[in-house]
């Protein structure tokens, strides 16, 4: 057995393989033909940014990156706050395996061996009228709102 340095492979697939969100859009085909490509291509994208670039990129840089590339290629805006948890997986699972500690590379690999072939559901998830305050604060008053009763 040799003892290569180089860790990499097992947490740019593991991490994007437990990732509902991605499993999703690649089991739906959003975002076209090759969904499975894309999330391929994605895991190369990062593995060569944390290669390619000094300092290594941040959990900010990453979660940007997952973000912008469902938008591009899944054509999917995500809300749901999950990419910032993917990012910082990723970003330990780096740091980790260059340290040569494998114990969250093993978590997820077994994560992602248990998920392997089962069908990833879709969960609606709860609206919130915030939006709608958001809007109302830009300067958008309607003349239908009522004033306020003063005191």
């Amino acid at each position: 057995m040799s003892s290569e340095t180089h860790t990499a492979p097992p947490p740019r697939y593991r991490a994007l393989g437990v990732w509902a969100t991605l499993r999703l859009a690649v089991q739906e085909g959003w975002g076209g033909h090759g969904a499975n490509e894309k999330r391929t291509w994605l895991a190369s994208v990062i593995v060569d940014s944390f290669e390619e670039q000094i300092p290594a990129p941040d959990e900010q840089y990453v979660e940007e990156l997952l973000l912008q590339v469902m938008a591009d290629e899944f054509e999917t805006i995500l809300e749901d706050g999950s990419a910032e948890g993917v990012a910082k997986d990723i970003v330990h699972m780096w740091d980790d395996s260059r340290a040569g500690k494998a114990d969250l590379v093993l978590k997820f690999e077994e994560l992602a061996n248990k998920m392997k072939g089962k069908k990833t559901e879709a969960q609606e998830g709860i609206t919130s009228d915030d939006d709608e305050w958001d809007d109302d604060e830009e300067g958008e008053d309607s003349e239908e709102e009522e004033n306020p009763p003063t005191l």
